[in-house]
């Protein structure tokens, strides 16, 4: 496997927002979505083997970790799976971030772990990529299905993907909306949500009002 950086900061999105986190950014991506803030994990990384990953997490004594990227899945999936094995032997609490075009099924997860997968809208270009059953794969109050939208396009996109495929917050799903940075009024989703009263969860990437929105290692 090929990690690009590894590293403490809070976690500036999902429902671990503002929790203390290790990201694990792993390198490559299948996709290129318009609007992508790590390009620079496209191609830069040193080969490691899970076991070394491990050491790195350890010396940083935090119980949280996340697995990104890029798309962490597109690592060999034999040397993926024993990285997991390897956090549950250690209670780690993990999420893995995924670009929702990786057949989730293929891995399995053990207790403290999720998915949170980020269905691409329209305006990423890369909507018509997605792997479509990983929706019928997540598992309710244990995943998350997040969506980062760039104007009322994607967003009625995402409410009729809900609605296709089920994902009803009643059932105990859990969504999350996210507004692409600077490319659309904060408050105009928000007034979307409220208006559809659709139960899901509004935020913003913590991370970058924390800190410059280009700085690396945070």
């Amino acid at each position: 496997m090929r990690l690009n950086e590894l590293f403490l900061s809070i976690q500036g999105e999902t429902s671990s927002a503002g929790l203390p986190t290790i990201f694990v950014r792993f390198t490559g991506c299948n996709l290129r979505c318009t609007y992508c803030d790590t390009k620079y994990s496209y191609f830069e990384g040193d080969t490691i083997t899970p076991g070394e990953v491990m050491d790195k997490i350890r010396a940083l004594k935090c119980k949280r970790v996340c697995l990104t990227g890029g798309e962490p899945l597109i690592q060999p999936r034999a040397e993926m799976q024993q990285l997991l094995d390897l956090l549950a032997a250690e209670g780690y609490e993990v999420s893995i971030e995924t670009d929702g075009s990786i057949d989730i099924s293929k891995f399995k997860l053990h207790d403290k772990q999720r998915f949170i997968v980020d269905m691409k809208v329209p305006s990423s270009g890369m909507s018509d990529k997605m792997h479509l059953p990983n929706l019928q794969h997540i598992v309710a109050e244990r995943d998350e299905v997040k969506f980062v939208v760039g104007n009322r396009e994607d967003y009625e996109w995402c409410t009729r993907l809900i609605a296709e495929q089920g994902i009803d917050p009643k059932d105990g799903y859990q969504l999350v909306f996210s507004p692409v940075y600077r490319e659309i009024e904060l408050v105009d989703l928000v007034n979307w949500i409220l208006e559809d009263q659709l139960d899901a969860r509004f935020q913003v990437q913590l991370h970058k009002i924390v800190w410059d929105p280009d700085k690396r290692g945070v």
